[in-house]
């Protein structure tokens, strides 16, 4: 029997990151949306945006929203063109697919991942579980001795929000899973405001507003002093960058801005200007009076700065250090020094430059002086997922303990991926934290919780099959432990 292709989909609110095991050593990435451009009124679905000559009005439709995947209509679609022959040019029917699913998804959006995967695009097999499970897999935490760390903290800085997430021995201890309400989205939004109160209007211009977040924006490591450096001169400023928009015009040659003067200034090629110049010596003149300014001073700063203190703008929630701070806290105190010193940072809002370097100098003022602080971060912090799991997907185990098969589902229905892939609705206790309820006897109400989620049956006999066997969550790790070992 030849063994299925296995497609990789790390399913991201704002982007997808697929590719398939043992042949995209690196992920393809595809938009998770669909525009709609307001100019050429056409519709775009993914990397078909690429097309767009106009990204000035485009509008977009996600299928997420606060960090739920809500709209399986627009996602049906963007699925679609990813297995396309544009895209990664499978067919679903002979292939197996591991895909994430968010932190703390609610139980009948997990459902409608099952009837989608297995009724819609019908695949041999999938699995299903969160990306700071498939970190333990990948190399974010890699040393010289090889030897993962037992115990690490994660540092999911996504488009919707931020998460915090401790493991044990590759298991998330869902008891102590925190999440900050502030992302990529909210980061591009509040410059939108920033920029449009102060400077042009670009309130609808969302694509380009996230591009100049995305070239410009850093995180201070003096937040007043910067705030005074940007009051100076601007053409000896250190900070203030001239940001030229793009005019999406038939003479332009790029769909997107550049940084004309100030830090990481670009220059443009002279080839591209040269042709007018010649044609008038007043060309190169008018084409400067012509262009749009976009001065970026301290909003270079004011956004990623939300990280740090959400109650800028009033959200009443603790920053990024203090959060970590607090998980840590919460473990046992013979395991906080290894927390401390394995900090990682993955997510596509991680490349933000100087993010690792403040949330060490943060932590220090936090962090006990018996302990080390380690911030470990990724070349590119969008694909330390994907990377772990081709590690796990290329395991000869893989196939034959981790994913559901069809013919399982169709016999079981979802309750099988419930037990199978778990999560935090479905574990209440992690191995290793104890509630003090274990040994007693469950109650009416819990037997009838868990008989509702697949768990057990109502006469008792989960408790036979609890010495028998004991399964562990998929967002643990995806093992599944039996009295005879590790399969």
């Amino acid at each position: 029997m030849t063994t299925p292709p296995i497609v990789i989909l790390d399913n991201g609110a704002y982007e997808i990151k697929a590719g398939i095991s043992g042949v995209d050593e690196e992920p393809r990435r595809f938009p998770n949306s669909i525009a709609r451009s307001r100019t050429e009124k056409q519709v775009y679905v993914s990397d078909e945006i690429d097309r767009c000559k106009d990204l000035s009005g485009i509008v977009y439709r996600r299928p997420f929203e606060k960090g739920m995947l809500v709209n399986w209509d627009a996602e049906k679609v963007i699925w679609d063109r990813v297995f396309s022959p544009a895209g990664l040019n499978i067919n679903p029917t002979e292939s197996s697919l591991l895909v994430t699913e968010p932190y703390f998804n609610l139980p009948n959006i997990a459902e409608t991942y099952d009837q989608m995967v297995f009724e819609e695009w019908e695949f041999q097999s999938y699995f299903r579980c969160t990306p700071a499970a498939l970190i333990p897999y990948g190399g974010l935490f890699e040393n010289e001795s090889f030897i993962p760390p037992e115990c690490t903290i994660l540092v999911d800085v996504g488009y919707s929000s931020t998460h915090v997430i401790p493991l044990r021995d590759g298991q998330i201890i869902w008891d102590h899973v925190k999440r900050i309400d502030v992302g990529g989205k909210l980061l591009t939004n509040h410059l939108k405001h920033l920029i449009s109160f102060r400077q042009w209007n670009m309130i609808d211009q969302t694509h380009v507003v996230n591009d100049v977040r995305e070239a410009c924006g850093y995180v201070s490591m003096d937040w007043r002093k910067d705030l005074e450096l940007c009051k100076q001169n601007p053409r000896t400023n250190p900070i203030v960058q001239e940001y030229v928009l793009p005019d999406f015009s038939s003479r332009s040659t790029s769909r997107t801005g550049y940084i004309r003067s100030g830090p990481n200034a670009q220059i443009p090629d002279p080839e591209s200007s040269k042709q007018p110049e010649q044609a008038n010596g007043h060309g190169k003149l008018a084409e400067e009076d012509e262009e749009q300014i976009l001065i970026m001073g301290n909003e270079r700063f004011a956004g990623p700065e939300l990280l740090f203190n959400p109650s800028d703008i009033g959200l009443e929630q603790s920053g990024l250090p203090e959060t970590i701070a607090r998980v840590i806290s919460c473990m046992p105190e013979e395991l906080r020094g290894m927390y401390w010193a394995h900090i990682g940072i993955f997510g596509g809002l991680g490349n933000i430059d100087a993010l690792g370097e403040r949330l060490e100098r943060d932590l220090q003022a936090l962090c006990p002086v018996d302990y080390e602080i380690g911030i470990y971060e990724a070349f590119d912090p969008a694909s330390p997922p994907y990377v772990a799991a081709t590690t796990l997907t290329a395991s000869e185990i893989y196939l034959s303990t981790y994913p559901v098969t069809r013919a399982e589902y169709q016999e079981h229905g979802s309750s099988i991926c419930r037990r199978r892939f778990g999560g935090p609705a479905y574990n209440v206790n992690p191995p290793g934290f104890t509630s003090g309820e274990m040994g007693g006897e469950v109650d009416e109400d819990e037997r009838e919780r868990r008989y509702a989620m697949g768990l057990e049956s109502k006469k008792g006999k989960g408790k036979k099959r609890k010495e028998e066997e004991e399964v562990i969550s998929g967002n643990w790790g995806g093992r599944r432990r039996r009295a005879g070992g590790l399969l």
